[in-house]
């Protein structure tokens, strides 16, 4: 029965956020016009079309506890996570490296998120040297703590664990070795998110006794938390919450959110949600974003990131997934090694020539391709990514021509899809391929060293004006066969060589294909060629 009404509370305050944006949302308030205005002006700006790479520092408190997933502030609370399975070793690990959740909560994990390592310019300089073109920052996660110095909001960085301005010091830095700075904001589902901190054990000796969330102000005397309130932090517990109570979650969130675009005047905003957060809130933040970037460059230059479907201007996300084929607008696709914050759980799901395939897949099909690189409690990064990362961003840098400032050509590739049809023949003898290609399209899609290797012959497609690459995404000695590259396809291909080293490749080219005869190839990382050619 606790498990049934804990579901049912679980949607309440979804509701009625979601009756609120409805009914704010018919009104043409001032917001909302500028909103519209601002839709007219805004073209993707050409910092982000051309940057291709970009890299995140997905980082807060719960990058201190080393297992229970990317969501431990919640999944500490549930001995069993149900279908959030990833989450399965937070409550174990919490229980006994620091307490039952009844006594030490998350606020407490906060407490010790010292970040004493960390040197924002090194890091900077660091993944500048990488080949990152702009660098983003995670402000807030759904735990609903802020990584930034918040008027509106006193569990922040500033005041509570590291007790710096972490998103200051990112912005400061990342200025001063001359990248584009983001930062991103995961709050807009904290409500929901947080329910199970009101819950209690269902059996064992502590059984019944609540969590922390339901601490009050009253309960930290002679604490260290002492002055601090956990509604602010967890909210308030779900049977005392009303719709103005809700409606003064999204006020707020508006209200540090404003300070955060305004003091720290990032280039980029991205938010995890789907659409804006809590409606006309998170619409407000963005109308003001805007209405600065356009105040101090007479153009938008300013970027706003999501999952957005129907926002014109905003730029689209896809989290650990690719595109199917090319957009016509600029978008982004976003994935990390292990968990989204540092843990332990899982082996590293990337090394360098799964971030090079990756990297490639997403610029071809006109994408930037923002990396989170996963940092510890105390603000360095494992040994064992930055040998990943070293040997991707020397490919990088050797093949950085075929990278920045390119568009994609009119298809993305050529002989596409060479797991499945590898697969369909060693397994059933035939494919419904299109079938095959739905199944790796959009969200959660993405390529990991685990994933089966293309075939010799799957290649990306991308331009610099008149120049032309072709990356071979798993070479192969032997004839590579193109045949969207045929001169009726493509015009005449006059030259042929390795971008690295310039090595002549030779070939013959007819009206239907042109075949490439790609040499030994040292190493296992995607070969790009390029092509000269004249007319189309």
């Amino acid at each position: 029965m606790m498990t049934k009404f804990l579901l049912g509370l679980l949607f309440c305050p979804a509701l009625v956020i979601a009756q609120s944006a409805e009914t704010s949302g018919g009104k043409k308030e001032e917001g909302a016009a500028s909103w519209e205005g601002f839709r007219e002006k805004f073209v993707c700006p050409e910092w982000f079309a051309d940057a291709k790479f970009g890299i995140w520092a997905h980082w807060g408190a719960q990058s201190v506890p080393d297992w229970g997933g990317g969501w431990y502030a919640r999944h500490m609370y549930m001995p069993d996570p149900g279908r959030e399975t990833f989450g399965k070793r937070a409550y174990p690990w919490h229980l006994k490296t620091y307490g039952h959740p009844s006594e030490v909560g998350f606020k407490d994990v906060i407490h010790q998120w010292k970040a004493e390592r960390f040197e924002p310019e090194k890091l900077l300089s660091y993944f500048k040297g990488l080949g990152a073109r702009y660098f983003v920052a995670m402000a807030n996660h759904h735990d609903h703590f802020d990584n930034f110095d918040s008027s509106h909001h006193e569990w922040n960085s500033v005041r509570v664990g590291p007790k710096r301005d972490i998103i200051g010091e990112w912005g400061e830095a990342t200025r001063k070795v001359g990248l584009p700075f983001g930062v991103s904001s995961h709050d807009d589902r904290f409500l929901d998110w947080w329910l199970a901190a009101f819950s209690a054990d269902q059996e064992g000796p502590l059984r019944g006794v609540p969590y922390d969330g339901r601490m009050t102000m009253e309960d930290g005397k002679g604490k260290w938390w002492e002055g601090l309130d956990p509604v602010k932090l967890y909210g308030l517990p779900p049977e005392k919450r009303s719709a103005e109570w809700v409606e003064s979650v999204g006020r707020n969130f508006a209200d540090r959110h404003l300070e955060l675009v305004t003091k720290y005047q990032p280039d980029f905003l991205w938010f995890d949600g789907y659409g804006f957060p809590y409606g006309k809130y998170g619409r407000e933040v963005c109308t003001e974003l805007y209405r600065q970037s356009l105040a101090q460059h007479g153009v938008i230059k300013a970027v706003v990131c999501g999952k957005f479907t129907d926002e014109p201007s905003t730029i689209r996300d896809i989290e650990r997934g690719v595109a199917e084929g090319i957009l016509k607008q600029p978008w982004q696709g976003t994935t990390t090694f292990t968990s989204w914050f540092l843990k332990k759980d899982k082996e590293m799901k990337h090394d360098a020539r799964s971030l090079a395939e990756v990297l490639m897949d997403i610029v071809s099909k006109n994408g930037n391709f923002l990396l989170s690189v996963e940092m510890r409690p105390d603000g360095t990064i494992p040994e064992e990514h930055r040998r990943e990362l070293d040997a991707f961003g020397a490919w990088l840098s050797a093949n950085a021509e075929a990278v920045y400032g390119t568009r994609p050509w009119k298809v993305h590739g050529d002989n596409l899809h060479s797991i499945q049809r590898r697969l369909a023949a060693e397994l059933i003898g035939e494919a419904d391929l299109q079938a095959a290609a739905k199944n790796t399209s959009g969200h959660f899609n993405e390529r990991t060293k685990l994933s089966e290797p293309y075939g010799a012959d799957e290649v990306r497609f991308t331009t610099h004006g008149e120049r032309f690459f072709v990356t071979v995404l798993n070479p192969r000695k032997g004839a590579l066969r193109l045949s969207t590259l045929g001169v009726n396809g493509a015009g005449v291909v006059k030259k042929a060589w390795q971008l690295v080293g310039g090595k002549v490749v030779p070939f013959e080219q007819t009206e239907k294909e042109l075949i490439l005869h790609v040499p030994g190839v040292s190493g296992e990382m995607p070969l790009i060629l390029e092509l000269e050619k004249s007319g189309e």
